[in-house]
């Protein structure tokens, strides 16, 4: 069993991970600095289960602080996997400095601190962000990434080439996942699955950017997370890979399933197209599969009735 760090463990994803590191017998440190980019009581929520184990440490600090990175990542840490950062494509455009500060800086924090722990081994959060508007589709990791249209999304092909160059110099293994739109139970409250979601189950419109015929590769966070898994037991050299489910959905389609999962029809506020939106991602996982042993399997549909389950009864509580 392992001793690992996972940044940005109070969020979504990273909750998720800490369980299933946990129920597998690993140690694990999770490390967070409950900002308020959404209700830090709900990354608490997230937690819960989690601190019921007691090889379990919640860390409250923030990656930007080189001497907390420095005491959580010590001589002990076998694994880092680093998901924290701030997220989102359009607040990155109105707070570009904040993203590069979190992102660039912190994750040169992660990787510094690293670099000093013999046989430790970095796995970094990605984004399908960093393809840009590409045409050609599906996304495939050996694509040129030189064309973000967004802050957030030049801030992680940034951490990407920080993560090469920190494996070229020190040598330490080093895998970047790239996820594409991951939603499911705890899924942060303004993404578009979630927020959606409670809207129609309130009875209030919800607000669609352009016709709806843009196009996302919906991945169900148990695929994620699964992926993740397969990256920390096989990870070796420096080696990005995509984590989808290679199964695009157009906004309009998502909306149907989305009625048809919560029984009550949606009201449309049509808004045009926002700046640093993509026209769509599609996740090629070709690679993820045969290095990996990824595998992903949720359908929209089985992965929208356990997302709606779940609303439903954060709502009742």
């Amino acid at each position: 069993m392992s001793n690992i760090v996972v940044t940005g463990g109070a969020g979504f994803i990273g909750s998720h991970l800490c369980e299933a590191l946990l129920r597998d017998g690993h140690s694990v440190i999770a490390l967070d600095c409950f900002d308020d980019f959404y209700d830090p009581a709900i990354k608490r929520r997230n937690l819960v289960s989690a601190m019921a184990y007691d090889h379990f440490l919640l860390v409250e600090g923030d990656i930007r602080d080189q001497s907390i990175m420095f005491d959580t990542i010590d001589q002990e840490t076998d694994i880092v996997v680093h998901l924290a950062a701030r997220a989102g494509v359009r607040p990155s455009i109105e707070q570009p400095l904040l993203y590069q500060d979190v992102n660039v800086r912190g994750t040169l924090n992660v990787l510094e601190a690293c670099r000093r722990v013999v046989g430790c081994k970095l796995i970094m959060a990605s984004s399908s962000s960093v393809y840009g508007n590409r045409k050609e589709v599906p996304f495939r990791e050996t694509d040129a990434v030189d064309d973000p249209i967004s802050p957030y999304a030049a801030t992680k092909k940034c951490c990407e080439l920080l993560c090469h160059t920190y494996h070229h110099l020190y040598g330490f293994p080093i895998a970047c996942l790239r996820f594409f739109t991951v939603y499911g139970p705890r899924q942060r409250p303004d993404l578009a699955i979630h927020k959606f979601a409670r809207l129609i189950e309130a009875g209030e419109s919800i607000p669609v950017f352009g016709d709806g015929s843009m196009m996302r590769d919906f991945t169900y966070i148990d695929d994620i997370i699964q992926g993740v898994l397969c990256a920390i037991d096989r990870i070796d050299g420096y080696r990005i890979y995509n984590l989808g489910e290679s199964q695009p959905v157009a906004l309009r389609d998502l909306i149907s399933a989305l009625e048809k999962a919560l029984g009550k029809k949606a009201i449309i506020d049509r808004q045009p197209l926002q700046p640093g939106d993509v026209d769509r991602t599609y996740a090629d996982i070709n690679r993820a599969r045969e290095e990996l042993g990824y595998n992903p399997c949720t359908d929209i549909e089985t992965g929208l009735d356990c997302f709606v389950t779940w609303l439903r009864e954060e709502s009742s509580v």
